[in-house]
C-alpha cells in the first residue's frame, strides 16, 4: 500500500472503504492458495500503516509482518527528515524503541528493517540510513533487508560495512538481487552468506526465475534464495500489482521441473523462516 509517487507524509491518507474493498478479497484469495504469512516492506513516511494491516491479519487469517526502518531509494524522497539532522546512534535508537516498545503506541512491534539505496554511487544519507540499521539489528536481531537491485557498488559497500562491524552477512537481504546483471557477483555473496532475493516474479517471467533458482542449486546455495512478487495492493487506489505468481504458476513449473516438495519448501518456508529469525548474527 505504498505512497510511491506521492508526497512524502507519516500518516498515509488512503480512501480506506476502497481500501478494505480491494485488499480484503485478495488476501483472503492468497490464504485459499496457501499464503499464511506476508512480509509487508512498506516502510515509515512511505505509506506504513500498522493498525490497518492488523486489520486485514485478522480479517484474513494471514499473518503479517511490518517493518522499521526508511526507504531510502526514489532519490531519497521518502526518508525523513529527521535522518539528516540525527546521527547513526540517534536514528537507530528510534527504531529500536518500535522493536521494544511498539510503533507509534499500537503494541505492534516490527520483524525486520527495510531501508534501500538508489541507483548509483550510495548517497551519504543512504549510508548513514545503513549504518543506523546495523547499529538496530545489533540492539534487536532483527533481519536488513536493503533495497539494492543492480547497484553492485551499493551491495559490496554494504558487505564492507557489515564485516567492518562485525555483522555476518547472514543478517542481510539484497533485495531486488534479480535486477543484477551479474549472476556471479550474487552467487558470491550468497557463498558469504547473504540472502538473495529473487523478487518480481510473474506469470509472463516463471522461466527466467527457473533459470536464476536453476543457477544456485548447481552451486548448492539454494538455501540462500528467497522469492517474492514485490507486489503491491493498492497502489494508491490503483489497480492491484499482483502476488500470486509463486503458488500458482512458479511452484507448478518447479514440480514440473523436478523439485521435490521438500526442495520447495526449503524455499518458500524453511529459507524465510531462517532469514527473518531474530537474533543477532555476529560475524564468526
Amino acid at each position: 500500500m505504498s505512497n510511491f509517487g506521492a508526497e512524502p507524509a507519516y500518516a498515509p491518507n488512503y480512501d480506506k472503504r476502497s481500501l478494505y474493498n480491494q485488499v480484503i478479497p485478495y488476501l483472503q484469495k492468497m490464504r485459499t492458495l496457501g499464503v499464511s504469512l506476508l512480509f509487508d516492506c512498506t516502510a515509515a513516511y512511505f505509506g506504513r500503516d500498522v493498525l490497518t494491516l492488523r486489520a486485514f491479519s485478522d480479517s484474513t487469517g494471514i499473518n503479517i509482518i511490518t517493518n522499521t526502518g526508511f526507504y531510502g531509494a526514489a532519490n531519497d524522497r521518502y526518508v525523513s527528515e529527521l535522518a539528516y539532522t540525527l546521527s547513526e546512534k540517534e536514528i537507530a535508537a528510534i527504531w529500536v524503541r518500535e522493536f521494544t516498545e511498539g510503533i507509534d503506541q499500537t503494541g505492534i512491534k516490527p520483524g525486520f528493517i527495510k531501508l534501500a539505496f538508489d541507483a548509483g554511487t550510495p548517497s551519504e544519507i543512504d549510508l548513514k540510513l545503513f549504518k543506523a540499521g546495523i547499529l538496530t539489528h545489533l540492539a534487536t536481531g532483527l533481519t536488513l533487508v536493503v533495497h539494492t537491485g543492480n547497484n553492485l557498488v551499493a551491495g559490496q559497500k554494504q558487505l564492507d560495512l557489515l564485516t567492518e562491524q562485525k555483522v555476518s552477512p547472514n543478517a542481510w537481504v539484497w533485495a531486488h538481487a534479480n535486477q543484477s546483471e551479474d549472476m556471479e557477483v550474487l552467487l558470491e555473496a550468497a557463498t558469504r552468506g547473504a540472502w538473495i532475493s529473487l523478487d518480481g516474479v510473474k506469470e509472463s517471467n516463471v522461466e527466467e526465475y527457473i533459470g536464476k533458482i536453476e543457477a544456485f542449486k548447481a552451486r548448492g546455495l539454494l538455501h540462500k534464495v528467497l522469492l517474492s512478487h514485490d507486489g503491491n495492493s493498492f497502489p494508491r487506489g490503483g489497480a492491484i500489482r499482483a502476488y500470486d505468481a509463486i503458488p500458482t504458476s512458479l511452484i507448478p513449473r518447479l514440480k514440473q521441473h523436478g523439485y521435490s516438495a521438500a526442495t520447495i519448501d526449503q524455499l518458500m518456508v524453511k529459507n524465510p523462516r531462517t532469514a527473518f529469525g531474530i537474533r543477532v548474527r555476529a560475524l564468526e
